[in-house]
This record gives structure tokens, C-alpha cells and sequence, in this order.
């Protein structure tokens, strides 16, 4: 099932893997109608049970992302939290707030919201010959729709600084090299393989990728104390579930599980 808007297109796959594509070529820039659908595609696919797991990309080679449609800023200068950032920084917390993993599959350009979109996913997969970056300062404003928190958990403070006060673009290889992407493929493999990895999450346990995602996402603002007692309450939850059940009795049986 494929459900295509003018900004934002939605394949509902028959192996539980859905499919979103920023339908904005040729850089599928954002927009905030564009944003606004992103959001409500999100909210169905949180109350979708048929779906496991999601790839983001974008439409066409030559970008996945090239961040905000600079055309939009003089409507916005009066109130740009309120018409702006708030709503997208709403948008890509959803994203990283999806209780189901979220495969960023990074073809072409990713730059400034582009970069935060990916950001926001759990798995970065980039094209060879993509190039990423945040080059916000060049336009004297900063990454304000999650980079700015984001993108030091993922690469650390030292690095994520460099990225952010000179605004360069970096290349596939030394986005990888940073920890920036999990993998780097050829151009014309890069959905293929983020699909065959959503296809095998899509036949792991659903409430144990849930509640590693939750743990995950929500450690890095919490004490030790704090994770400790999150660690368990998660864990209390899972251990409570068919598919735990299933997963020891196959390990003893010495077969393969069969999760629901």
C-alpha cells in the first residue's frame, strides 16, 4: 500500500517495514506543510500494529535532505519558534520517539534539517558518495531543530563543536570514521540494504526492540541511579511477554524462535 502526499510519500510493505521518502525534489528541502505531514504519518504509524519498522530516504539521487526551504524564512522572521521550530523540532523528536526502529537510508545530500532528520533515526546507512553536515552557522543562525543536543551523543562533544562552528560537509568515509553512520554502501545499494536489515528487525520481538529503544534514548538524560530503575521497569515488562517466553523455550529446545 503506497500513500503518496505532495511532500511526504508512505508505502506500507507486507513484511512489516514501512517506508517514508521526503517527496521534495530535486533536494527535497523541508517544508512546514512538509513537516506538519511528516507528523501525522508518524502518529498512524505509532498506532499501526502491521508495522515494525521504518526506512526514511529521500526521493530521487540527488539528496536526502538539504534541510529548510530558505524560501519560507521571510514568512517566518516574526515568530520563527512558533511557526518554525517548534513544529519541527515537534516532527523530529517523533522520529526519534517512534517506539519501532527507524532506518535512515541516506541517499545524496544531507545538510542542516536534512542532518537532523537523520539525526533522529536509530540506524544512519549513507550512500559512498553522499555528503552530510550542518552548516547552519554559514547562514548565522545553528542546528535548532535537534542537532544541537543530538548530534554530541552521537559523535562527541569535541567533534560535534568542529561540525557545528565551521559548517563544513564531510564525506561519506569520515562521517562513518566519526560514528555518524553505521555503514557505508554503494549508491545504489543503499535502500536495498537499509531494507534487508529493517526485514530482519522486523522479525525480532517487538517489545524488546521497544524497551531498548526507550532505555537507550532516554539514558543518556537520566543518573545512574535513575537508569538503574529504568533498566528494571523496562525489563518488567518484557520478561512478562509471550515472545520472552517463546525465545527461552526455543534456545532450550535448540530451534529458531517464532515471535508474534
Amino acid at each position: 500500500m503506497t500513500v503518496a502526499s505532495e511532500l511526504i510519500q508512505f508505502e506500507k510493505r507486507t513484511n512489516k517495514v514501512a517506508v517514508l521518502t521526503l517527496n521534495n525534489p530535486p533536494l527535497n528541502v523541508t517544508t512546514l506543510e512538509a513537516t506538519k505531514q511528516l507528523r501525522s504519518i508518524l502518529q498512524e504509524i505509532e498506532a499501526d500494529d502491521e508495522v515494525r519498522v521504518v526506512i526514511l530516504t529521500g526521493a530521487g539521487e540527488k539528496a536526502f535532505c538539504a534541510g529548510s526551504d530558505i524560501n519560507e524564512f521571510p514568512s517566518v522572521r516574526d515568530d520563527v519558534i512558533g511557526k518554525k521550530l517548534r513544529k519541527e523540532n515537534e516532527a523530529f523528536n517523533a522520529i526519534e520517539a517512534l517506539p519501532k526502529p527507524v532506518i535512515a537510508a541516506i541517499n545524496g545530500v544531507a545538510c542542516g534539517g536534512g542532518g537532523e532528520i537523520a539525526l533522529a533515526c536509530d540506524i544512519r546507512i549513507i550512500a559512498e558518495t553522499s555528503r552530510i553536515g550542518f552548516p547552519e552557522v554559514n547562514l548565522g543562525v545553528f542546528p535548532g531543530s535537534g542537532g544541537l543536543f543530538r548530534l554530541p551523543q552521537v559523535v562527541g562533544e569535541a567533534k560535534a563543536l568542529e561540525l557545528m562552528y565551521f559548517g563544513d560537509l564531510i564525506d561519506a568515509k569520515e562521517a562513518y570514521r566519526i560514528g555518524l553512520v553505521n555503514e557505508v554502501v554503494p549508491d545504489d545499494d543503499v535502500f536495498d540494504y537499509a531494507l534487508r536489515l529493517a526485514e530482519r528487525l522486523a522479525q525480532k520481538p517487538k517489545a524488546s526492540l521497544k524497551a531498548i529503544k526507550q532505555g537507550v534514548k532516554r539514558s543518556a538524560r537520566l543518573t545512574v541511579a535513575e537508569n538503574t530503575e529504568l533498566t528494571l521497569e523496562l525489563s518488567d515488562r518484557v520478561f512478562q511477554t509471550r515472545d520472552c517466553e517463546e525465545g527461552v523455550k526455543a534456545f532450550f529446545e535448540k530451534r529458531e524462535p517464532r515471535f508474534e
